[in-house]
């Protein structure tokens, strides 16, 4: 749950308001979860097709096809929101990577070795770098398809998502220099840049040979999609959206537009991406739809308005959520070798099977939430104050257990 016990520091909104700030954001947790079912949605229909056969089916995949993406790209500009509203005061980088190491690198292990079983009791071809590099979390650096897959194949967002926190104590201190009458031109180009990204993918990058796997459908290439939704310098752009758009909340320069017509923002813009070239629908420019989600979100908690995500389940469900994305690959894939590919369902029988593959993720995501992420973020994860031996990045006091976009202890 993102949470805080002070407002913004003067360095991040140089002449906003000092009027007390809420303890945290909890509309920002239920939404994670939002974001992580997306993803389940997507994989579910895509890796058991079995389950929903036929022009239903066929229906569905195209519908959800970019659901997951969607997701993901949400996940990566919260977790720039996050990171930069709850940046504590006398942190240093060496206790910040520790933070961040502490919460990712266990979940990550024990999710690495059950996928890894599955690997094995399925014969999936793996070669060794790729073995290698989605345990070191490099994957998603290796403009191969092999790779930015392999093994637990949702961890490539945690190589990006690592690189963004390797990257944050050198670019909030940056960022937060910022000008507050500067903050929404500084956030037009980001959004222009990440325009730019998708027109390099389209114009520059080799768009042969053609990629033939998923919903691509041969209109582009692996090397296209590689540049514009694995390579991590350029979801790095969505990261640093978010961190704008924290300081641009913080300092109440966010336009008051409500949360329920941010969320029509969201899925008109899901539904936008749907129709555009696959390039542009997959990553980026179809995620920055989401940001208005977040910025309101983040309002509505502040002012304590109405909001369904900040409801006790969603949130409860938003901490389980980091685990959830984690696991839930492995169990749709052990449900795909057990239905076996030549296996068919009903429309009916098939849908209703998808409710108890949910419940297991949910579940595991409940034991590994319970048994692995807290207790060792409770033990190891905790904030220490700078004893004022080095220099810390930011100058915003925080409780220890914030979170970022993927879940990830503060």
């Amino acid at each position: 749950m993102v949470t805080r016990e002070t407002g913004p520091s003067t360095a991040g909104r140089a002449n906003a308001s000092t009027d007390p700030e809420p303890s945290r954001l909890p509309s920002l947790t239920g939404l994670r979860f939002v974001a992580a079912l997306l993803v389940f949605t997507t994989h579910v229909l895509w890796y058991t097709p079995q389950l929903v056969p036929g022009d239903t089916g066929d229906h569905l995949r195209k519908t959800f096809a970019l659901a997951g993406s969607y997701g993901v790209g949400f996940f990566f500009i919260l977790s720039g929101f996050v990171l930069t509203w709850t940046a504590s005061a006398g942190d240093t980088t060496r206790s910040f990577w520790r933070r961040r190491m502490v919460k990712i690198g266990p979940m990550h292990l024990v999710t690495f070795g059950l996928a890894a079983l599955l690997v094995l009791h399925t014969d999936r071809p793996t070669r060794g770098v790729d073995w290698f590099a989605a345990l070191s979390m490099q994957q998603a650096w290796i403009p191969d398809i092999r790779s930015v897959s392999a093994v637990n194949g949702v961890t490539w967002s945690l190589c990006c998502e690592f690189f963004f926190y390797l990257a944050f104590p050198l670019l909030y201190p940056l960022l937060r220099r910022i000008r507050e009458a500067w903050l929404w031109p500084a956030l037009a180009a980001v959004l222009a840049l990440i325009v730019g990204a998708f027109l390099v993918a389209t114009f520059v990058v080799d768009d042969q040979p053609r990629l033939a796997a998923f919903a691509v459908s041969g209109e582009v290439s692996f090397d296209q999609v590689w540049f514009v939704y694995f390579f991590p310098p350029v979801r790095a752009l969505e990261f640093v959206l978010g961190i704008l758009l924290a300081r641009i909340v913080a300092a109440r320069r966010w336009p008051n537009i409500g949360l329920v017509p941010a969320f029509a923002i969201a899925v008109t813009g899901y539904v936008i991406g749907r129709y555009e070239p696959y390039l542009a629908g997959t990553a980026g420019v179809a995620t920055v739809w989401t940001a208005p989600l977040i910025a309101s979100a983040a309002v509505a908690d502040r002012r304590r308005t109405a909001s369904v995500f900040r409801r006790p389940t969603m949130v409860l469900l938003g901490e389980l959520s980091f685990a959830f994305y984690m696991v839930h690959w492995i169990v749709i894939g052990a449900a795909a070798d057990w239905i076996g590919p030549t296996r068919t369902f009903s429309s009916t029988t098939g849908a209703l099977l998808i409710v108890p593959l949910f419940l297991v993720a949910l579940a595991c995501s409940f034991v590994l939430h319970r048994f692995v992420e807290m207790p060792l973020v409770r033990r190891f994860g905790r904030h220490r104050a700078n004893s004022g031996k080095a220099a810390g990045f930011s100058s915003r006091v925080t409780t220890p257990l914030s979170t970022d976009g993927l879940g990830v202890t503060k």
